[in-house]
């Protein structure tokens, strides 16, 4: 399957032209959609020369059959070898103009939500808060200093094995990793979730269909050397691929699907305080929800992807606040997005908070790519672009943060909330 490269559907943008500038300009990214919409305009033109020269070309072979005199099968021949050759010509033209336009294309980004927040990173809104961050009587230590304490976590050991920013998980750690893998899928499985344990690792085509970037100085994801592989930094781009060059029935959205993967980023240009230990790492476990459904159903989704992230923190209890991330830190495929950030007390003398999940609708930004469509019942129309949808049930080594940080004592102990006690086997781990 070899994706196209088209993001936006071409035939639109002549006709939200102001809404695709608006939308880069939002986001800072540097794209000519004047250029884009000309090269359209010219590719179709020369799409109709060619139709005309092929109609032309194949009158001309049909009266060929007629019984000629020498004379004419000569001028026949030689005016068959010129529309052979004129075909063959604006065929190369056809395909230049359409490469150029794809690349234009591919710089353009998803429209923006008219709801979307416009501005730098900073500029995200609150939507909501839950729980109080917590007044603690006793100096909180941040995750870092709680697992060397407990014996949880092994970055020393890792770093000989694999490199900086790799860790062993350790006694209840463990456990941890497992427990709060299936606490998030019994939240996400009575909602019409399918669990899926998918591949690690994904062809760059994919990758590129799902909008990401394989290749380049900026991108945060791993090529495995002499193969045509990566590793994925999410298991959105496993999912959003299983389906790559299909078309649904009606009857089969929308389709739910819990992937479970490893997931691997290069973390590129990473630095700060935020970098310190398991908050920015180069692998980590992720419980990802993905959604496939009909277009007028998109908006339901992306909220109810939303409730299910709030309700596992919720359970987990660590307060968190969801904000509506601002224009310029969106990803390109991305038509909205929200982030929970959980209150981590160890960040710096006062606490601060810090991403856990985030939920994105792609709205048909990817699944033209993909070409993933689906077909509507009893009617007889083209068929059409699903909508993709995605958003994190858990992220195993952030959520560890927030969690030994929120739920740590004064003993140095680390108490396991009543919701998780069931999948841990204990109520709380340490004192050593």
């Amino acid at each position: 399957m070899q994706p196209s490269a088209i993001m936006l559907d071409p035939r639109s943008l002549k006709d939200r032209r102001s809404e695709i500038v608006e939308s880069c300009r939002a986001r800072h990214i540097d794209a000519d959609v004047d250029a884009a919409i000309a090269l359209h305009q010219r590719a179709s033109e020369a799409r109709t020369e060619l139709n005309e020269a092929n109609r032309q070309r194949n009158d001309h072979q049909k009266s060929g059959k007629k019984k000629l005199e020498s004379d004419e099968r000569d001028a026949h021949t030689a005016l068959g070898r010129q529309l052979k050759q004129e075909v063959t010509t604006l065929e190369v033209r056809l395909r230049d103009i359409e490469t150029e336009f794809e690349t234009e294309l591919r710089r353009l980004p998803n429209y923006l939500h008219p709801e979307t927040p416009i501005g730098n990173e900073e500029d995200w809104k609150l939507v909501s808060t839950s729980g109080e961050p917590r007044k603690f009587d006793f100096a909180p230590k941040d995750h870092l200093v709680l697992a060397n304490d407990l014996d949880l976590v092994d970055f020393e050991n890792a770093s000989r094995v694999a490199g900086q920013k790799f860790y062993y998980l350790k006694r209840e750690a463990a456990l941890l990793e497992l427990a709060l893998q299936r606490f998030a899928l019994d939240h996400v499985m009575p909602n019409g979730f399918i669990p899926i344990v998918t591949p690690d690792l994904a062809r760059p085509d994919i990758i590129e269909g799902l909008g990401y970037s394989p290749r380049g100085k900026e991108t945060q994801i791993y090529s495995i050397e002499n193969h045509d592989l990566c590793l994925i930094g999410t298991s959105e781009i496993t999912l959003g691929g299983m389906y790559a060059d299909s078309i649904f029935s009606e009857e089969e959205l929308p389709l739910r699907l819990a992937g479970i993967s490893h997931c691997f980023r290069t973390e590129a240009g990473a630095h700060g305080r935020e970098s310190k230990g398991l908050y920015r790492v180069h692998q980590f476990t992720k419980i990802e929800m993905f959604v496939f459904c009909r277009p007028e159903n998109s908006e339901e989704h992306h909220a109810e992807l939303l409730r299910l992230e709030q309700e596992i923190f919720d359970d987990l209890e660590i307060p968190y606040r969801v904000i509506d991330i601002a224009s310029a830190d969106l990803g390109a495929p991305a038509y909205r997005k929200f982030d929970l950030e959980a209150w981590m007390p160890g960040r710096g003398e006062a606490g601060d908070w810090g991403e856990i999940t985030s939920t994105s609708n792609c709205t048909d930004f990817q699944s033209r790519r993909l070409k993933i469509r689906y077909r509507r019942t009893g009617e007889k129309k083209k068929n059409e672009f699903v909508h993709m949808l995605n958003g994190t049930a858990i992220s195993n080594a952030r959520a560890i943060v927030a969690f030994l940080e929120n739920h740590q004592q004064s003993d140095g102990s680390i108490t396991i909330p009543k919701a998780l006690v069931p999948y841990m086997g204990c109520d709380h781990i340490g004192p050593r």
